[in-house]
């Protein structure tokens, strides 16, 4: 039997898990970060998913000019999803993720390589990232230049949780360009934009999803066939933004990032951030982000019978869909004087809700012939809760 395996590490619900810890590697060009240690929880609940994640983090400067940092990350996936679910079981999987990363400075340049090994029992992924960031212009702006190549392994695992059959069904590579500037325009504000270019090639494909059509012989009144997906792909994303200081304290962030692929996607995300400190020990932030996108040129609901076109699809991710995130973030500095070889400890407790909301994807789990009729079944929507949790200590 077809065993279902969470979405690839790249796509939306497992980015949720890694989030917090890869904003940890940010840093302004031509200073260090200080030294840190962090632990992370993360757990994603919706959808027919549970995702837990687990992770730690060490930073370590070696000199004003040189850094290391190495991350361990495993997260842990039961259920699945709606669409895995119309011809796979329910199987619980496991991620196990490796990063080094190494950051130089020279003059006003940091320069930032790293290198991320990701294994599932049916999907390994390694990829390799470069980086540099350039002061200009008395430091009010910033320039950054990036390049990321991934390799990955797609398998299907055909057999059990506990006796794993895996069928390796090809390779895929990806490799992204980023250009980005960042602008001091006052003493209170700061606008930026970012340029990402992604090109993938090979078995793009998820395997445990599949397409349906009209099928009058068939019972359901319809049958279930594989995906076929185009072997390139070619998306660009620009996205601008601007941060506010305001006069007690606080921050206000907006963004708008607009998405285009060859596949015919288009996308627009909006994001409102706020963030309040209070005395100095907490900081307070909430933020709303809504996303908008139509469905892919190849996707269909329905296809009007076996072989209608070249090219194939009906994962959700593919349709034309809305999603609303509300969310709100707690960071108490429990060791604000520092304590020993420790400068200062804080935790931060993150929770976001989302929901979900599909144009042309319906729910045929819970909604079966003779109730209703094949394409007539109810539209899908789901929510889903992330909770994130994670200590730092700053030496």
């Amino acid at each position: 039997m077809v065993r279902s395996r969470p979405t690839p590490p790249r796509r939306l619900a497992r980015r949720f898990a890694t989030v917090a810890l890869m904003l940890a590697g940010i840093a302004a060009a031509a200073v260090l970060p200080d030294d840190r240690a962090d632990m992370f929880y993360s757990d994603y609940k919706g959808g027919g998913m549970d995702i837990t994640g687990e992770s730690v983090l060490v930073r370590k400067k070696f000199s004003e000019q040189f850094a290391v940092e190495a991350n361990y990350f495993v997260d842990k996936v039961s259920g699945a999803s709606v669409d895995v679910l119309s011809n796979a079981s329910v199987i619980r999987d496991e991620r196990k993720q490796k990063t080094l990363s190494v950051e130089y400075i020279h003059d006003k340049t940091l320069y930032n390589v790293s290198y991320t090994n990701s294994t599932e029992r049916d999907y390994i992924s390694n990829t390799t990232h470069f980086s540099l960031s350039q002061d200009m212009f008395g430091d009010l702006t910033t320039v950054t230049l990036g390049f990321t190549d991934t390799r990955d392994k797609v398998g299907e695992n055909n057999g059990t949780a506990f006796r794993p059959v895996v069928s390796w069904l090809g390779h895929a590579t990806s490799r992204s360009y980023e250009a980005g500037i960042s602008q001091i325009l006052t003493k209170n504000l700061i606008a930026g934009a970012t340029l990402e270019v992604i090109t993938d090639q090979g078995y793009l494909a998820n395997p445990y999803r599949s397409i349906r059509y009209l099928d009058p012989t068939s019972a359901l009144g319809y049958s279930l066939a594989s995906q076929i997906y185009p072997n390139t792909h070619t998306s660009t994303a620009l996205e601008g933004r601007v941060k506010y200081y305001l006069p007690f304290r606080a921050a206000a962030t907006a963004s708008y990032r607009y998405y285009s692929d060859t596949w015919g996607i288009r996308a627009n995300t909006m994001e409102l951030d706020y963030a309040q400190p209070i005395s100095n020990l907490w900081i307070l932030e909430g933020r709303f982000r809504y996303y908008d996108q139509n469905q892919a040129s190849f996707y269909s609901d329905l296809f009007p019978f076996a072989n209608a076109q070249n090219f194939m699809g009906r994962d959700r991710n593919l349709a034309a869909s809305t999603n609303d995130t509300i969310g709100v973030k707690a960071t108490y500095a429990f060791l604000p004087d520092g304590w020993k070889v420790f400068k200062r400890g804080t935790v931060t407790a993150d929770y976001s809700h989302i929901e979900f909301k599909y144009k042309d994807f319906r729910d045929i789990k819970d909604y079966r012939p003779p109730t209703y009729l094949p394409g007539a079944e109810p539209l899908y929507s789901y929510g889903a809760n992330i909770y994130q949790l994670y200590v730092s200590m700053f030496y």
